[in-house]
């Protein structure tokens, strides 16, 4: 199965993936990991991607897409795989729809930004070991305090609520408008995010077979 994960960032993607991957055996594609794996394999589309990194501006579309192309080919996604975070915008959709590449399905997670603010802002990573906490889901036993090697638990720049904002101000105009692209070829499906990730989890994969 050919997957495509939408959502905003922290609405539960990549744990998703994760199930869905170790269920189908397929591999997540994460755009992140892949520039990354190509910068440090020294690829030409890696080296390209670099040179725009150095300067601080995004990769360019043509650039992401060289990349994905090239992993897509790879021996592991032969019986498919899971897209999260690529495509990102109707033109980066486009291209992948002129690569050839047929995708079976795109499941879109829902969940409020209000929830998604709460949700991020209240994480907490360990500057020593880098264990994560959450200060409503999974507190340290002392306030600050990392339980497994006493390091200070920091918030990271990314988890302040007005950088959340700001993604999620990207996302709405950005990533959200394929929502309606792939609506049309009746590929969409839309899972509402819960509470517990289990069942968030088990509505994502009968999204998948409906």
């Amino acid at each position: 199965m050919k997957l495509i994960l939408l959502g905003a960032p922290g609405a539960g993607k990549g744990t998703q993936a994760e199930v869905i991957c170790n269920k189908l055996s397929i591999p997540a594609v994460s755009t992140g990991n892949i520039i990354r794996e190509a910068l440090k394999n020294g690829t030409e589309m890696g080296l390209k991607a670099k040179s725009y990194m150095d300067e601080g501006k995004l990769v360019p579309d043509d650039v992401v897409i060289g990349i994905i192309q090239e992993r897509l080919q790879k021996e592991d996604c032969k019986n498919g795989f899971i897209l999260d975070g690529f495509p990102r915008t109707i033109p980066q959709a486009e291209a992948l729809d002129a690569m050839g590449v047929e995708i079976d399905r795109v499941v879109s997670i829902e969940v409020a930004d209000e929830k998604i603010v709460e949700r991020m802002s209240g994480r907490r990573v360990c500057g020593k070991c880098g264990a994560s906490y959450h200060m409503l889901y999974k507190q340290p036993s002392n306030e600050g305090v990392c339980d497994a090697c006493g390091g200070e638990l920091i918030r990271r720049k990314d988890d302040a609520p007005e950088t959340v904002e700001d993604r999620l101000r990207v996302y709405h105009e950005q990533t959200e408008p394929l929502k309606d692209y792939y609506a049309k070829s009746g590929k969409l499906r839309t899972v509402q995010g819960q509470e517990e990730v289990a069942d968030t989890t088990r509505l994502t994969l009968a999204a998948l077979e409906d």
